[in-house]
């Protein structure tokens, strides 16, 4: 009975350290490579529930500053993006070409009218083209986020946003990304340009997001035909 029982808890034993399959996901954004990456390189110290010292608590360091480097703390971002983009361009081109012919004489009579008027070709044609793009977009705003993970290195995973409703109209604002414990402030804020992998998503619904959107493709249709 002795060696049923070996049996059996090793076989328990095994198959809690056969690993989990790891679900499939057909896309992977670049932030969630990274955590994967650097979760793969590096393992998390074990906590002791219980102990008087634990290495990742909040006063092992007792020079540091209190702030918000475990998952669930609220930080501060402050988002302040500006991107202008122009582009220029321009086209000439010009071409020409000309015949002529003339006959002096013919069948021994000579005409009073000059020949050389008598055929004569040219043609010439031109093309000039310009154009010019412009864009300048402009986002400043503060959005209060929470850690969602602590990666092995030490960096941190924030997620945060907002949604404001203005006179029937809805604004929603997301941000995303990395960020380093030391690049937060005593106040634990920190600006948008220092997190990596950093994604801002603005979404408006309402009469103004509605009159600014792309026409329908059955509108862009109609119209394309229409001759007037």
């Amino acid at each position: 009975m002795n060696w049923l029982k070996l049996v059996s808890v090793s076989v328990w034993v095994a198959g809690l350290a056969w690993p989990a399959d790891k679900p499939s996901r057909s896309q992977i954004s670049t932030l969630d490579e990274y955590i994967e990456q650097v979760a793969g390189r590096q393992f998390e110290i074990e906590r002791a529930p219980g102990s008087i010292y634990t290495p990742a608590g909040r006063l092992a360091d007792l020079a540091r500053d209190i702030r918000g480097v475990e998952v669930g703390d609220l930080i501060t971002i402050v988002v302040s993006d500006r991107a202008s983009a122009v582009a220029r361009g321009s086209t000439s081109s010009s071409r020409k070409a000309s015949a002529g012919a003339s006959v002096g004489a013919l069948f021994g009579s000579r005409s009073s009218a000059p020949w050389s008027q008598l055929a004569n070709l040219g043609s010439s044609s031109e093309l000039e083209g310009e154009g010019e793009t412009t864009r300048q977009t402009t986002l400043s705003t503060t959005i209060s986020a929470w850690v969602t993970q602590v990666l092995p290195n030490g960096n941190l995973v924030v997620e945060g946003g907002k949604e404001i409703w203005i006179n029937s109209e809805r604004q929603q604002i997301t941000v995303r990304g990395v960020v380093r414990p030391h690049d937060l402030g005593p106040f634990n804020t920190v600006r948008s340009d220092r997190l990596a992998f950093l994604e801002v998503r603005v979404n408006g619904k309402g009469v103004v997001s509605d009159a600014v959107r792309r026409p329908g493709f059955l509108y862009r249709l109609l119209l394309g035909l229409l001759p007037f």
